[in-house]
């Protein structure tokens, strides 16, 4: 037994292993369950109590050596597989995070708001689910006029009453509506009038003028930011949903020349100076006289493109001299108030201003498009 463990002690202390793989074989050879140093002992059992005394002391500091090399190499093969995990210069500066962005209509309609808050308008927000009386009646749109079939309208019809509200009972609200596309329809599916008439998603947001009118007195200077509905073919020019920006002022002596020179100073803020306008009669029931107003096209610079329709123009809103049966409506003094009203589309700004082609790019949430809009404060 003696020669075997001088055997085994010269090449323990011969060994030198050049992987993790070598080192764990010496391992299960000599440390394991099944190894040398476990039949040793074993072996040992059988030795005469004389031999006990000398050979327990030989066999115990064997197994220190073999334990004290393999935990010499263990920890050095540790640290090796530590550092070669690493790659990267840890004293390098950090790559840090991306930070996100506006969206490039937020971005838009932000910059909107800023430059008619320069001339004193203040914000208004109204609900997008409207009453008829706020979207339609009260902006002139009497009941079978023929002016309603210039918006196609999502109607909401109220789900039919539970048995416990009552035979008949109104459904209102709270119970949820069903939404049914009625082109130039007037009035709802059965069931679907209230004292203010049919639920409809708004058209625009011109139902925020009246119940900002009808909640207070003149002077009025607002603008009305918000997303509409119309039952559009969506294309590169049109959608189902889209966001306007409209613009209130009422009080004593406003003329169509403060409407014109409003408009002037918003265009040559957002587009630049040199920008060319031009204003085209037109109709729009809640507005007398009525305007187009357009500006020289951004992406084609005049010349003629698909956005355009090759006119080398854009119409870019609509606007005009509030009608007096509005101001009636509301209950303001039409001798003694005038006012103008102006909309716009968000979409169709910000497709001049960053010269984009198709407006479905706003609602696809295709990242390749979005990274392209960078703002300095979120």
């Amino acid at each position: 037994m003696q020669s075997k463990i001088n055997q085994y002690t010269t090449e323990i202390e011969a060994f030198e292993p050049k992987t993790a793989e070598e080192l764990e074989s010496f391992r299960i050879q000599f440390l394991g369950t099944k190894g040398i140093i476990k039949d040793l002992f074993d072996e040992f059992k059988a030795v005469s109590p004389e031999e006990k005394r000398v050979l327990g002391k030989v066999l115990n500091e064997f197994k220190q050596l073999a334990e004290a090399k393999f935990n010499s190499f263990k920890d050095n093969f540790s640290s090796g597989s530590e550092n070669q995990s690493i790659k990267e210069d840890l004293t390098l500066t950090g790559e840090g995070f991306e930070i996100g962005g506006r969206h490039p209509l937020s971005l838009v309609r932000k910059e909107i708001v800023e430059i008619f808050k320069r001339l004193g308008f203040v914000l208004a927000e109204g609900p997008e689910i409207e009453d008829d009386w706020h979207n339609f009646s009260a902006l002139n749109f009497p009941e079978e006029h023929p002016a309603r079939d210039m918006q196609d309208t999502f109607f909401l019809a109220p789900l039919p009453a539970s048995p416990q509200e009552g035979k008949g009972a109104q459904a209102d609200l709270a119970n949820g509506f069903e939404v049914a596309e009625k082109k130039g329809q007037a009035s709802p599916p059965s069931g679907g009038e209230t004292e203010r008439g049919a639920f409809a998603l708004r058209t625009h947001t011109s139902s925020v003028q009246v119940r900002l009118m009808e909640a207070g007195k003149p002077p009025f200077r607002a603008l009305m930011p918000g997303r509409v509905y119309r039952n559009e073919a969506i294309s590169a020019r049109a959608h189902c949903f889209f966001h306007q920006v409209e613009g209130l002022y009422v009080d004593e002596n406003v003329s169509f020349a403060d409407l014109k020179q409003t408009l002037y100073y918003f265009v040559q803020e957002l587009y630049g100076e040199g920008t060319k306008v031009r204003f085209r009669p037109s109709f729009f029931p809640f507005t007398e006289p009525s305007a187009e107003m357009d500006i020289s096209c951004t992406i084609c610079k005049g010349n003629g493109c698909q956005m355009c329709k090759q006119s080398g123009w854009v119409e870019i809103l609509g606007c005009g001299m509030i009608d007096p049966n509005v101001l009636d409506n509301v209950n303001i003094d039409s001798k003694k108030y005038t006012g103008f009203a102006f909309g716009m589309g968000i979409e169709r700004i910000t497709n001049l201003k960053y010269q984009i082609k198709d407006l479905r790019l706003f609602s696809e949430n295709d990242v390749r498009f979005l990274k392209q809009f960078q703002t300095e404060v979120i």
